[in-house]
């Protein structure tokens, strides 16, 4: 796909505001973090998730589905879904493996979230290198495989008698506690943002498509 020719045919069709809302948002945009998801077993969960990174910049969330299928709510995630990019792993043998697999291939250091006696704070995370964070369910927790093939651990300290926040304000605290140690996230590079303006036009003009192929243009 020849994404700059996808831009010069739709963006006649953006409104100037929606056009520097976009170079807003894509200035603030990163892939130096991400989440990882294991078997999300409730729904709403992976909503208000969803709401919740796109709402901070968060570009990339990660999906490994063992036993548990879900779909995405609009009235939690009010349109967040078609803005970040969405990878499942559910199709593989060992989707754990497959998901670390390719967040490693991509850079990233791999923390799961766990109590496990070498965790250590988010507040003592380092977020220089690429990082990406592991949450399971909130009754059960990440699985004793995502765990062991992490390259560590990290919690949220607590200092009431709960033992645990739910799953999007858990999501919340870390992303907060990372870009402030960071002052502000790192960058897409410009083709990053070429690749996302592009397939954002296409989301947000009507018939894009159908648009596109009048004029030629592959997609």
């Amino acid at each position: 796909m020849d994404h700059r020719q996808v831009i010069e045919t739709l963006e006649v069709f953006v409104s100037e505001n929606k056009q520097t809302h976009i170079d807003r948002v894509l200035a603030q945009r990163t892939r130096h973090i991400t989440l990882v998801f294991e078997d999300i077993d409730k729904p709403h969960n992976v909503s208000a998730v969803l709401r919740t990174a796109e709402c901070m910049g968060i570009q990339d969330l990660h999906f490994i589905k063992n036993k548990n299928s879900y779909s995405v709510n609009p009235g939690i995630t009010q349109g967040a879904a078609k803005w970040v990019t969405l990878h499942h792993y559910k199709n593989s043998k060992d989707n754990v493996t497959a998901c670390y697999r390719a967040l490693r291939n991509e850079g990233y250091r791999i923390y799961a979230t766990s109590l496990h006696e070498t965790s250590q704070s988010i507040d003592d995370l380092d977020p220089s290198l690429k990082t990406a964070i592991v949450f399971g369910t909130e009754a059960d927790g990440i699985s004793n495989e995502a765990g062991e093939k992490a390259d560590g651990f990290v919690h949220i300290p607590m200092q009431g008698f709960t033992e645990s926040f739910n799953l999007s304000v858990s999501a919340a605290i870390c992303l907060t506690v990372l870009k402030s140690k960071l002052t502000s996230w790192p960058p897409l590079s410009d083709q990053e943002k070429l690749v996302l303006r592009s397939g954002w036009y296409r989301k947000i003009v009507r018939e894009a498509d159908l648009i596109l192929k009048t004029k030629g243009v592959k997609v």
